[in-house]
């Protein structure tokens, strides 16, 4: 083999192993975005999942998705995202850059993406909500006083005839939890909601 055909022979194996090496960073780069498109999946909650850790999660931004079963008819402030069944259900309530929900959530698969909120209600505010009652007082409807159905579902409340049954229906609840956990309140939890999707309408 003569000089000129060793040059044009090592050439060509550079060049070979060049595109090899180029496909190889691209199969890795390719790799790299489907790990990452995977991750950012993987970071959008069911319903069930974030109620679970809700505990841990609340103050943290949350991304969820569920079907939304109602929309709040005072302003469309609100949804309602439902899990795994009607017991899997968190609130989601509109933030400033909402504003309000379209009507198209309902009965759509909606991802909600906002801060976890946890709500306490103690004796205090029990106290306060039979005073509200007493002088017939409406709450605003983000508030137990004055839930709506799915509010109450929301809550994971009994049936009740009255507020005053829904009063002590908690007074019960906090009790069995301060006897079982040493804490003498109830958490519910919402969802901030800085902006959301209609997955399908």
């Amino acid at each position: 083999m003569d000089m000129n055909t060793r040059s044009v022979c090592a050439v060509l194996l550079c060049l070979a192993l060049a595109g090899t090496s180029c496909g190889k960073k691209n199969k890795v780069a390719g790799q790299a975005e489907t790990r990452q498109e995977q991750t950012a999946t993987a970071a959008v909650m069911e319903v069930d999942d974030l109620l679970a850790g809700a505990e841990g999660l609340a103050g943290k931004a949350v991304e969820v998705e569920g079907v939304c079963t109602h929309i709040c008819q005072h302003g469309a402030r609100k949804i309602f995202l439902m899990g795994s069944d009607d017991t899997q259900t968190i609130r989601c309530e509109a933030g400033e850059d909402v504003g309000a929900f379209k009507q198209d959530c309902v009965n759509s698969i909606v991802r909600v993406r906002g801060t976890l909120m946890e709500q306490r209600i103690d004796e205090a505010y029990l106290q306060a909500w039979e005073e509200r009652a007493k002088q017939q007082t409406p709450a605003a409807h983000s508030h137990a006083g004055a839930a709506c159905e799915a509010d109450r579902k929301a809550n994971g409340e009994a049936p009740a005839n009255s507020t005053g049954e829904r009063i002590a229906n908690f007074r019960k609840r906090i009790a069995q939890r301060q006897e079982q956990e040493g804490k003498a309140y109830l958490s519910f939890y919402y969802i901030d909601t800085a902006s959301y999707t209609i997955v399908n309408e």
